[in-house]
């Protein structure tokens, strides 16, 4: 729909955050759900992880709109269809949002919005459309190897992004972000740490809390790193924080 983009932008990113490099992303270094090889493609191949850091705002908006918006008409969606489209499309890329667009109005799913998709989606009710593509796209993340590591905080943002975009279609207008801060803005906690986030972090280990990082909630912590397969080293970063849902 036409005049969603800049608030389903700003309901994006609350998702996505600051710098992160997992090797067990496969989309390697990414910055507010930027990869460095979009930011490359757009800019320069000669750009480097600290370019894609220092990101401007300009340079963010023309990539979402151009790289996933656009591409997948989102003008043309109807609210909360749209938004729902456009997330798809930047956590999975735009053909594969285009193919969960497609399979939830019955369309011939070739990746591309055209006027036969156009026109299928017309005829369908909004809120149907955004729950068969929050369905499809469950079941694509469910499949990947990598879920056992991210699967938590994919599960939530999927969740969020739903309910979001049926509210959406529901008032025919944008829903609000969501509180959250930007992950840029999480701290990175180690034994000795105190305060909020050392209490987060207790709550979604499911241990006592206290708000104080001591041996006990460190021993916690690498327990459940060791079994999602992180690197048990008792530090909470970005990448604990996803695997936890505390971040998605």
């Amino acid at each position: 729909m036409k005049d969603n983009f800049e608030k389903s932008l700003q309901l994006v990113l609350v998702h996505e955050g600051g710098f992160a490099d997992h090797p067990d992303d496969p989309g390697g270094a990414t910055m507010k759900g930027v990869t460095l090889a979009t930011f490359r493609r757009y800019f320069g191949t000669d750009k480097t992880k600290d370019d894609l850091r220092e990101i401007t705002d300009a340079q963010l908006k023309q990539i979402y709109r151009a790289g996933y918006w656009d591409k997948c008409r989102c003008d043309q969606l109807p609210s909360g269809v749209d938004y729902c489209v456009f997330d798809a499309a930047v956590n999975s890329g735009p053909g594969r949002a285009a193919i969960w667009l497609q399979a939830a109005v019955g369309a011939v799913r070739d990746g591309g919005i055209g006027p036969e998709t156009l026109t299928k989606v017309a005829v369908h009710e909004p809120r149907a459309i955004v729950d068969a593509i929050c369905d499809w796209r469950m079941a694509f993340l469910r499949g990947l190897r990598t879920f056992a590591v991210f699967g938590r905080g994919w599960t939530r943002r999927v969740a969020q992004v739903r309910l979001a975009a049926l509210e959406m279609a529901s008032a025919g207008v944008q829903a609000e972000p969501q509180e959250m801060p930007p992950a840029v803005d999480f701290p990175v906690l180690r034994r000795g740490a105190k305060g909020a986030w050392v209490v987060k972090l207790q709550e979604a280990l499911d241990i006592p809390v206290d708000g104080d990082f001591g041996p006990k909630t460190e021993a916690a912590l690498k327990a459940f790193q060791e079994a999602d397969g992180l690197e048990p080293d008792g530090i909470a970063g970005p990448v604990t924080y996803r695997a936890l849902g505390l971040i998605a």
